[in-house]
């Protein structure tokens, strides 16, 4: 249970911590329209992205050293998105190193598209990933996945990528607010105030969804049903989305961050709380 928790957490830490800069490159080419506006983006992720890319390593060994069946199967059964998300990774890093190497408007367009893909996907496939979990992949008894990689594009699989998406999109903006917020009146600062708020509607029409949709496609309520009183993690996360929406409204960016924060950390503890006590249920057979 303990190591359980400790998995747990450390996804969450994550989500946190790198779903701004996630958000902020899945953003740029709507809030980027000149090389100085590019300028802020990476100025507000650059000293952060690399050390945030730790909680991700650090979740990956825990799932090797206490639960390395899991492991085995998640790593060959989810193969195909699992390498998507590392190169992406990859992308996104290189980009960091080497977008500033030659002064050349064609060179730096390229890191910075490798910069949106290296971010975007990653949003996008970890919800697609944690949704499929939820719901439970196709393996046998052995560990044998059967499937492929479009068996996870599943309705309910995008409807969580989706959600990561936007949330990631909305967390990187308050973000982006907060540190531009030395140049208030700036075209990328005004823009980013304008875009969390819109994306907070977007946010909490999908998250909504979510929660009816996980009501049909996954068993993660009964753990809720059993025990009335974890019930306060979804109300919890509904009070940190309203939060956000308030904050916005009154030009608290560093408390609307600090929501966006508890949201993300409360909808990802809704669904591992939900998965307890196993980590990656079959939808063949639950007794895999």
């Amino acid at each position: 249970s303990i190591w359980f928790v400790l998995w747990g957490v450390l996804w969450i830490v994550y989500f946190i911590l790198d779903g701004f800069d996630l958000g902020l490159g899945a953003l740029m080419p709507a809030l980027a329209k000149n090389d100085e506006d590019k300028r802020i983006i990476y100025n507000a992720m650059g000293p952060f992205w690399d050390g945030n890319e730790v909680w991700l390593i650090t979740a990956g060994g825990v799932t090797f050293a206490a639960f390395p069946g899991t492991y085995a199967v998640m790593f060959s059964s989810l193969y195909s998105a699992l390498m998507l998300l590392l190169f992406a990774l990859i992308l996104r890093g290189v980009s960091f190193e080497l977008r500033g190497k030659v002064e050349s408007p064609a060179w730096k367009s390229v890191w910075d598209f490798c910069l949106f893909i290296g971010s975007f996907l990653p949003a996008l496939l970890l919800g697609v990933a944690f949704a499929n979990i939820f719901a439970g992949i196709p393996i046998d008894k052995e560990g044998v996945y059967h499937g492929t990689l479009f068996t996870l594009l599943n309705p309910y699989g995008l409807a969580g990528g989706l959600l990561f998406l936007v949330m990631f999109c909305v967390h990187g903006a308050i973000w982006l607010v907060i540190k531009s917020g030395g140049d208030i009146g700036h075209a990328m600062h005004e823009k980013a105030k304008s875009l969390a708020g819109k994306l907070w509607f977007a946010q909490a029409v999908l998250a909504v969804i979510f929660l009816i949709f996980t009501w049909f496609a996954t068993d993660l309520y009964n753990n809720y049903l059993g025990a009335p009183i974890l019930f306060v993690i979804p109300l919890v996360a509904v009070a940190a989305l309203f939060g956000i929406k308030i904050m916005i409204a009154k030009g608290a960016w560093g408390k609307a961050w600090i929501s966006s924060a508890v949201f993300i950390a409360s909808a990802a503890l809704f669904g591992v709380v939900g998965l307890y006590p196993r980590l990656l249920p079959s939808n063949l057979d639950p007794a895999a």
